[in-house]
Parts: structure tokens; C-alpha cells; sequence
């Protein structure tokens, strides 16, 4: 984030006494998970990444090493391959079709600082393709902050990204090489990863809007088109209309103002917008609101500029690509800015700018969502003075120079945003994600990784200046951190020369009062403490189902007095092989729980010395990538193997299958397990009993389940009588917990948490019999928890005897009606139950611009299937479109077969938006469409997903 002289003399102050840090070897040991192998949490992204060190490489690993100012301390997952002679590659086996590709990489400065520009081959099965221009023009700083370009002490920021089409599709199996030619300029190239995707086709400009072109700007990029985009965005909002930018490459030396109008692109990858003033070094490309007067900027403002906030914004698919090599807090040369008030910024690429958005408020209701924001100067995204229920959502962001995303309420109040399904990585400095000061803040279902230095996953702190109750901007109400998971998290600060914690919490500025729930998220392989509390005193931090697995030192690191509670707090792998450091005695007010373990509070110290980190984590998720083989393995099947499903961790039951035995309207099942305690599945009314079955798709052992209702005043307290059951195989239930009535009151949150009879099973079942606020069974989520640890593998497919088709009739009707359906993603409410309930006006539609994806149901048990029907709403308002997509079966939910192959499937709304496809008849469990492409929207999207047997 951004600090003022005032926030620098803080930090100086914050110099702290102690013993000297230990910076930790080069060796560790086993690999901790990727941040793209946690399933329900973080940004659905619409690449696959693969790390240099797990594909085929005659170059040398470096890392693991987490020591800031060395070269693999910035790499993703600490590791990286280093090529310095002629020859040497790493070489990508892709593991589904892409035509695009995102390398990052790293390759030395030159003496003055400004860097250097070096070509590399990119080879397709051994032939060249084109030369890959890698520069350290973007990254290389020195010193302390604010940093520097001139080569000196503390080098840091080594990694840069570039990105290319390969002009064609290259089908999975395909060889992607980068190889050295020369090193006659650079005498060595680091390659961290490659993320392979395929880019869909361009974006056509939408009926009845304008072109920047009709303006005068220039795609070509020869001259400044700042006036001619200012020009369009203003005539839209005149005239009501949006504004395309077509393909191009466009330069602008100044950012534009946007006010009521939605500028839009032909995609990311096509439309790009660049520049810097040529002598007005402060001046550089971006889209900003209109500012505030007396608001969170406090600069200049120009005539264009004043007035805001702006309204009414929409921005969506197109890339903001800047040319800033340093850091100017003062410049505003960000990518987004000003202040936009219900507005959205939808799908883009954003780089090479200082801050990707820095939003100076008061503004409200504004929207970050499905983008990607890389290689930035200083902070991903900041929220700054007074920003009010806005979010982020479902964005990436790797290699920041400061916070990842921060939200920070300098003088007005920050007041219920939220930071939800991101996954933030390698933040340069300071912390992936953070809230400093605020009331009413959730971070939750986030992936953060890779910590560098002087910061922590996620901090919660009243620090920087303007964070004061007096105010009001400190932290207050309820801050939620729930459902996140931490990955390398921590590490030292180079002015306090200790760890700091995943996370972490400050009270510098004056005493944290407020409760702050830490809930169902996992803190794995910390590089230093997983928890620490310094500075003032804070209370009341709840911390409740929290695994952690895995720290350089310790669990907890109290340094400053606190109250927290810790219940069902799991601990593996502590470094220091004492759970706790607490030099506060009684100031530290930890309550102990139940459930909690591999920990006690006797297990205490108080040295004064900071140890080394001591990493011993023993691994246990998947590989950090789809990591492929040294030889091309013979059997890539042309369409993508699915991974076997994993019970996953937190909450077991989020969103996976989950059947009914009926509902009412739009209130199915799979409300109950989206991780939405607003939405809630509801039975059919005056017919008890009735059940809701979650699939954890394997056995795995669980231990408690929790069940909400809406945390509305509106939902009056209520008893429903309900009984919990488990199974292996889906069809011979036992009690986990006997029927009795389960009272949901709102002033305790509406929540019911029911200890188990521990057991492995892979169904949870809860049966309802009565409810006396309601006639029928409802729930909001079913959330199920079990014990730390991977889950037992899923038992081998044979669900008892031999699955003999028996000589009976064929099966009648539509096979799949009410059966379990999961997809990989889905967009805001319209879940993958929606293809199954009978109703074709309700629909699934997965993330948008994340082909291919997938929806699959579970029959239940193989049955003969011989013909699929499809469809859409039947509304004339759903226009003809076609979808791509292949059809496939299952036995056994693992390995899948094609059944009817990748082809382009009309939905037309003259013949009732349908689409039958006949497959060769046979057994199956499960059936899965798999879509890569749809003309009409780029989602994929069903209403029914029908199953016949003839």
C-alpha cells in the first residue's frame, strides 16, 4: 500500500529488539501444496500452470529457498530452473489443447539499472516457433523503501511475465520449449512457470455502440489516443451507449474519466491499452473514476476529474498494459482509479502499472471481479478512504510490489467490503492480504501464497495513519476470515529482523476491539509462526476449525497481549517443536477449547532469540502443477484425464453433489453447500420426512457437521428435528447422530454444530422430520468437517458385488432427474443443481471465460444410457447459439471414456432451445458434458442435462 513520510517514520520505529534473525538454508523439505490444488477456494482461473522445476529441463533447479534478495525466494513455490548456456531448456508437455501461453521468468540488470531485453527460442515438438523477448526493464529494485533502480544493496522484484499466442491450437501432448540461443546478452534466464490457456475468439463490437475508432484513436499504437477515447466514453454516456474498443494496441498518455458508461473490449488478449507520456512522467495509460473533493485523493484535480464519484461504470474485457519501472507514490499512474460507485470492472488483464486499482473513496458498491493483475509496482488493489460494500472477487494477482489487495480507510470509514474466491501470490512486500482498519470486513474462500518478506498472508491491524476510532475507521464490528487457505505464508521483516506470522495482527495505532473470526482454513507450510500478535493489544480473535500444518517456528508468536479463543485448532509439523513464544505471560489471554490438538498452552517459551526456521512439513497435497512426465506418457486421451475427486479440506461439503428428496421453487439442494448463508434449500412443504445427501466424492473421516439457516432477524428462531447418517457406498445408512430437535436462533447466528460419532463414510445425510417454524426441511449449509490429515483414498470403485447389469427391463424416464450433480465452476447463483430439478427455466452456467468446463452427474449406479438431451431455457429472450461440447462416461467417477465426441451443438429456441444426442447404449455411473466454446455467452451454460436409456 501506499505510505506517506509519516507511515516510513512509523516503520522506522518499528525496529525491534530481540536476538538476530536466522534466515533459514536452501534445503526444505517436501514440496507444500499449489495454490491451484485447493478445490472450492481462490480465483477460477482459465489457464493450467505448470512449474519450470516439474517439467523436463537439462537446466539447473534452484531453490527451495526463502531468503528475501535471493532468486528463488520470489519464485512460485520457491523453486525455480536456471538456463545459462546455449541449448539448455525447460520443456512443458501441455496437459489439454491451449493456443497461449504466460512465462515468467527472470533475467539479470545491467549496470545502470535500467535493464536489459533478451530473446529466447519458444519451440513447438522441437521446432521454432518465434523468438520470446524476456526484460528486466520492470523489475530489479534496490535499498529500502521506497526502492530504487540504481543497483545497490537488497535486490528484489526479479520476476517479470510475458505473454504470447502461438497462432493455432496446439493439442494436449504437444512439446512447449524455451530454450537458450545465446547468452551474448543475457548471461543467464530463470524460468519459474508457464500458464497455458486457451484464448477464446475475439469479442465482436455489440449492435449499437460506439468505437473508439469512429474517434480517431489508433490500434496501431503510433500516437496518443488519450482525447479520441475520452471523446467516446463521454459521447456513450450522452447518448447511452456503450463504447468498444476494438483489437488493437492502443496508446494513451493520460488516463481517461469514465462516468456512466460501460467501455468494453473484444477480450484481454486482444484489446490492449499502453502508454506513458513521454515527458510527463506522472501521466501514464489507465481509466479513473471522477475524485472526490475532499476525499481520499488529496492531489491536483483537474476540471475532467472533479465531481465524482463516478456512477454507473462498467469495464470489462480488455488488458491495461502500462510501462511504469519505478515506484512514485505520488504519480498516479494506476491502473484503475478515482472513485467509482456502483460500478463494475469485469475480465482484465492489468500490468506494468504501480497500483492495478487504487480506489480513493468515499465511493460504494464497486465490483473487481474475474481478472488478472501482475508484475505491479506497489499494491494489487487498495481500497482507500471510505470505499463501502465493494468487493473483489475471483482475480489473480502474482508478483505485486507491495500488498496484494488492502483495504485501507485513511480518515473515512471502510465499512463491509470483501476480498472473496481469489488467489493472491508472490506479494513482493508486505502482505497478500489486508485489511488496516475497517468495520464489518470478510476475507474469505481465498488461496494466498509465497509471502516475501515483511508481511503475512493476511493481517488485520490498525496501523498507517487515519486508522483511529475517533475516527472511525479502526477495526470494529465483525471481521470474518473464513474458509482461507495460507501456503508458505510469512516471512521476516527485514526492520524487525523476526518472522511474521501467516497471520497476523497490530494494534500499533491503538488497542484492535472487535471480534475477528478465523473459521475452517488451513495455514500450511508457514515459513515462520502461523499466528502472531504484536504491537497494542488485541481482542477478541475467535479461531475455530483451523488446521495448521507445517511452520518454520511456531504456531503462535505472542508478542504483544491478546485475547483469542482456539476450538477444534489442529497442529502438525511445528519447527521450534514448541507450539507457543509468548514473552507477555498473563497479557496473552488464550482460552483452550474442545477439540483442539497436537498442541497444548503448557507447551510455551520465552527466549528473547528468534530460532531458525526449521522446516518440516512432510508435503501431502498434489504436485505444485500437473507436473509432466520426462517421456510424453502414451496415453493422453484427446480429451483432458479428469483428476480423481479429493474430499479436499475445511469444509468438506462445499461444492460438491448434494441431493434432495424434493424442493420447493428455486430453493434446491445445492443451495446448501455454495458457501452462501443467504440462499437455503427447502423441501417440499406438509411432507416430512425428508432428507438432503452431500457426496464428499470419497471416503474420508468426519467428526462434526455444521447446519445454518439464513442469519436474518426475519428467519424467527425455529426447532427442526433432524437426525445425521453416514454411508460408504450411498445405499446402507448408519446414525452419526440420533434424531432431536436442533433449535436455530438468530441471535446466535442461526447455526447448529453437531459433534459425531467419529467415522469414514463419503455420504452425510441429514433427515428432517419436523420443523416448527416451517412445514418443511430447510437449511442454508450443510457443512460437514472431519479430521486433520488426508483423507483415506477413495475405496475402489466396486461398490459391493460386481456391478452386473441385471436381465431386467431397460430403465424409464429421465435417469439424471434429481440425481447428484457437480460442476467445476458456476456463476453467481446458477448452480449445477439447477441441471437437474426438472425445471428447464432455471439454469447452470459456469465462471465466464474459463473454458473448458465441466458438469457431471452421478446416476447413482451404472445404469444403460443410450441417448443425452440438453437444453436451454425456451425463451425467444435466450437467443440461438451453439455450444461445443463432448460427452463422456464414467463407472467409477475416475476414469472416463468419450461417448460422443467435442462437436458444435445448436441451441435454437424456435425448436425449443434442445439438443439430442444418441450414445452408444451401455452401463455408466457417470456422465459428464465437457464444453469448451458457446457463441451465445462465454459460459457454459445447461438447464437440463437429461439421461435416457433408449
Amino acid at each position: 500500500m501506499r505510505r506517506s513520510g509519516a507511515a516510513v517514520a512509523v516503520a522506522g520505529a518499528l525496529i525491534a529488539v530481540g536476538g538476530v534473525v536466522a534466515f533459514p538454508g536452501t534445503s526444505s523439505a517436501a514440496t507444500s501444496p499449489s495454490p491451484f490444488s485447493v478445490p472450492g477456494r481462490g480465483a477460477t482461473v482459465p489457464f493450467t500452470e505448470i512449474e519450470a522445476e516439474a517439467a523436463v529441463t537439462n537446466g539447473e533447479q534452484i531453490g527451495p529457498d526463502r531468503v528475501y534478495t535471493r532468486l528463488p525466494s520470489e519464485a512460485s513455490g520457491r523453486r525455480a530452473v536456471r538456463l545459462d548456456a546455449p541449448g539448455e531448456y525447460v520443456e512443458f508437455t501441455l496437459p489439454k489443447p491451449a493456443n497461449a501461453m504466460t512465462v515468467r521468468y527472470s533475467v539479470p540488470d545491467n549496470a545502470a539499472g535500467t535493464g536489459i531485453t533478451a530473446p529466447v527460442d519458444l519451440r513447438i515438438n522441437g521446432t521454432k516457433l518465434k523468438d520470446l523477448q524476456f526484460t528486466s526493464r520492470y523489475g530489479w529494485f534496490y535499498g529500502g523503501y521506497p526502492f530504487g533502480n540504481t543497483p545497490g544493496d537488497k535486490p528484489h522484484h526479479f520476476y517479470d511475465e510475458t505473454r504470447t499466442m502461438f497462432g493455432s491450437t496446439l493439442a494436449a501432448g504437444t512439446k512447449v520449449r524455451i530454450q537458450v540461443a545465446s547468452t551474448a546478452v543475457a548471461p543467464w534466464f530463470v524460468v519459474d512457470l508457464a500458464d497455458f490457456e486457451l484464448v477464446p475468439d475475439a469479442i465482436p463490437r455489440p449492435a449499437g455502440s460506439l468505437s473508439v475508432d469512429d474517434f480517431g484513436a489508433d490500434r496501431n499504437g503510433t500516437s496518443d489516443s488519450t482525447a479520441a477515447f475520452q471523446a467516446a466514453v463521454d459521447a456513450g454516456r450522452a447518448q447511452g451507449k456503450e463504447v468498444y474498443i476494438p483489437s488493437g494496441t492502443y496508446t494513451l498518455w493520460d488516463h481517461v474519466v469514465v462516468d456512466g458508461v460501460t467501455l468494453r473490449g473484444a477480450g484481454p488478449w486482444y484489446s490492449v491499452l499502453t502508454g506513458r507520456h513521454p515527458t510527463q512522467r506522472n501521466r501514464a495509460v489507465g481509466v479513473y473514476g471522477k475524485y472526490v473533493s475532499g476525499g481520499g485523493y488529496t492531489g491536483g484535480i483537474r476540471p475532467h476529474e472533479a465531481g465524482g464519484p463516478s456512477r454507473g461504470v462498467t469495464l470489462r474485457d480488455f488488458a491495461i498494459i502500462g510501462d511504469i519501472t519505478e515506484r512514485v507514490d505520488d504519480d498516479q499512474v494506476n491502473a484503475i482509479g478515482g472513485a467509482m460507485t456502483n460500478s463494475v470492472a469485469d475480465n482484465l488483464w492489468i500490468q506494468h502499472t504501480k497500483v492495478g486499482a487504487w480506489m480513493d473513496g468515499p465511493m460504494d458498491g464497486f465490483t473487481l471481479r474475474n481478472s488478472r493483475i501482475l508484475d505491479q509496482t506497489a499494491d494489487g488493489v487498495n481500497f482507500h478512504t471510505g470505499v463501502t460494500n465493494s468487493t473483489v472477487t475471483n482475480t489473480f494477482v502474482r508478483n505485486t510490489g507491495d500488498d496484494g489487495l488492502a483495504m485501507w480507510p485513511d480518515r473515512m470509514a471502510n465499512v463491509n467490503n470483501s476480498f472473496t474466491f481469489n488467489t493472491v501470490v508472490a506479494p513482493i512486500l508486505a502482505n497478500n492480504i489486508v485489511t488496516y482498519g475497517g468495520r464489518d470486513m470478510k476475507i474469505t474462500d481465498n488461496v494466498v501464497s509465497d509471502t516475501v518478506t515483511n508481511g503475512g498472508g493476511i493481517h488485520v491491524a490498525n496501523r498507517y495513519p487515519g486508522v483511529n476510532s475517533g475516527q472511525g475507521t479502526a477495526v470494529a464490528g465483525t471481521i470474518t476470515v473464513a474458509r482461507n487457505t495460507l501456503i508458505r505464508a510469512g516471512n521476516s521483516d527485514y526492520n524487525w529482523n523476526f518472522g511474521v506470522g501467516a497471520i497476523w495482527f497490530d494494534a500499533l495505532n491503538e488497542p484492535v476491539n472487535a471480534t475477528i473470526n478465523v473459521t475452517d482454513t488451513d495455514i500450511v507450510d508457514s515459513s515462520y509462526e502461523a499466528i502472531q500478535f504484536i504491537e497494542g493489544s488485541t481482542q477478541t480473535v475467535n479461531f475455530s476449525n483451523v488446521n495448521v500444518d507445517g511452520t518454520g517456528t511456531y504456531m503462535i508468536q505472542a508478542q504483544a497481549a491478546a485475547k483469542a479463543t482456539f476450538t477444534n485448532v489442529r497442529a502438525a509439523h511445528i519447527g521450534a517443536g514448541v507450539a507457543i513464544h509468548n514473552c507477555v505471560g498473563t497479557g496473552f489471554a488464550p482460552t483452550y477449547g474442545s477439540g483442539n490438538s497436537g498442541w497444548s498452552l503448557s507447551s510455551t517459551v520465552c527466549t528473547g532469540q528468534w530460532p531458525a526456521p526449521n522446516y518440516i512439513y512432510e508435503g501431502g497435497g498434489p504436485s505444485p502443477s500437473p507436473s509432466p512426465s520426462a517421456s510424453p506418457s502414451t496415453s493422453p486421451s484427446p480429451s483432458p484425464s479428469p483428476t480423481a475427486c479429493a474430499p479436499g479440506s475445511g469444509d468438506l461439503a462445499r461444492g460438491k453433489a448434494v441431493t434432495a428428496t424434493s424442493s420447493t421453487q428455486s430453493y434446491v439442494a445445492a443451495n446448501a453447500v455454495d458457501g452462501d448463508a443467504g440462499t437455503y434449500w427447502e423441501s417440499a412443504n406438509n411432507a416430512f420426512p425428508q432428507s438432503i445427501t452431500v457426496d464428499l466424492c470419497a471416503v474420508t473421516p468426519v467428526q462434526r457437521v455444521v447446519l445454518k439457516l439464513p442469519p436474518s432477524t426475519a428467519w424467527a428462531t425455529r426447532t427442526q428435528t433432524l437426525a445425521i447418517l453416514g454411508s460408504v457406498d450411498g445405499a446402507n445408512y448408519s446414525t452419526l447422530s440420533a434424531s432431536a430437535g436442533r433449535t436455530f436462533d438468530p441471535a446466535t447466528g442461526n447455526t447448529v454444530t453437531i459433534p459425531l460419532t467419529s467415522a469414514d463414510v463419503r455420504h452425510v445425510r441429514v433427515t428432517v422430520t419436523g420443523n416448527t417454524g416451517w412445514p418443511a426441511g430447510q437449511l442454508s449449509a450443510f457443512e460437514v468437517y472431519g479430521a486433520a490429515g488426508t483423507p483415506s483414498p477413495s475405496p475402489s470403485a466396486s461398490p459391493s458385488a460386481s456391478p452386473s447389469a441385471s436381465p431386467g427391463p431397460l430403465p424409464t424416464g429421465n435417469l439424471a432427474a434429481g440425481k447428484a450433480i457437480s460442476a467445476t465452476s458456476h456463476a453467481d447463483v446458477y448452480v449445477a443443481g439447477n441441471a437437474a430439478d426438472g425445471n428447464a427455466s432455471t439454469y447452470w452456467e459456469s465462471a465466464g471465460n474459463a473454458f473448458p468446463q465441466t458438469l457431471t452427474v452421478d446416476l447413482g449406479a451404472p445404469v444403460t444410457v443410450g441417448r443425452v438431451v440438453l437444453k436451454l431455457p425456451p425463451s425467444a429472450a435466450w437467443a440461438t447459439r451453439t455450444q461445443t461440447l463432448a460427452i463422456l462416461g464414467s463407472v467409477d467417477g475416475t476414469n472416463y471414456s468419450t461417448l460422443s465426441a467435442s462437436a458444435g451443438r445448436t441451441f435454437n429456441p424456435a425448436t425449443g432451445n434442445t439438443v439430442t444426442v444418441t450414445v452408444p447404449a451401455g452401463a455408466r455411473r457417470y456422465l459428464r458434458l465437457n464444453v469448451t466454446g458457446n457463441t451465445g455467452w462465454p459460459a457454459a451454460q445447461i438447464s437440463e442435462f437429461e439421461a435416457y436409456a433408449s
